[in-house]
């Protein structure tokens, strides 16, 4: 399985970058890097099956659809349990293809299990990146607080002078 970084490397991979949208796995040889660093074979159906999945779970994630959409990438896929000397191992048994995909779809699921609620998509609207809040309180809501936190912050700060001004505008009276 995964860690949950990894997972994050997934669902991060689609930025704003400059206020447009982007999609790091769009080129495929930078799929395929990714793929073989992580004990794919970076193939064009693993491609495939990587991109499909990294787009249901961030629509998951997103609270835009069910996990049942998920459904669809698990048919077939099965843990076998196998004793060995240390105990227990729980073996995944998919077409190698698929293998990525499904272990990006459990680690998502791990994630969810012994951190409820804490992966989540960044407060920024005009974001598209997630994050998992590790801190105590359960109470992060950007990717990032240099920029996303920052600038959420900046924007407010100035709205309320905005208000306070009588301006709903830069230089526009109320």
């Amino acid at each position: 399985m995964f860690s949950e970084e990894v997972l994050l490397e997934a669902l991060n991979s689609t930025p704003v970058a400059d206020g447009v949208p982007r999609d790091l796995w769009q080129d495929s040889p930078v799929l395929s890097r990714w793929a073989v660093q992580r004990g794919g074979d970076g193939g064009p159906g693993e491609r495939e099956w990587l991109r499909r999945t990294r787009d249901a779970l961030q629509r998951v994630v997103r609270g835009e659809s069910g996990p049942e959409i998920l459904a669809a990438f698990l048919v077939g896929a099965r843990k076998v349990p196998r004793l060995s000397g240390d105990g227990l191992d729980w073996i995944l048994e998919v077409e190698a293809d698929r293998r990525p995909a499904v272990e990006l779809i459990l680690t998502w699921d791990r994630v969810r299990n012994e951190l409820p609620g804490r992966l989540r998509p960044c407060a920024n609207s005009d974001c598209r990146l997630f994050l998992v809040d590790h801190s105590r309180a359960n109470t992060a809501r950007w990717c990032s607080m240099r920029t996303c936190g920052n600038r959420l912050k900046a924007r407010r700060h100035h709205e309320r002078q905005r208000r306070a001004d009588g301006t709903t505008e830069p230089g526009r009276p109320h």
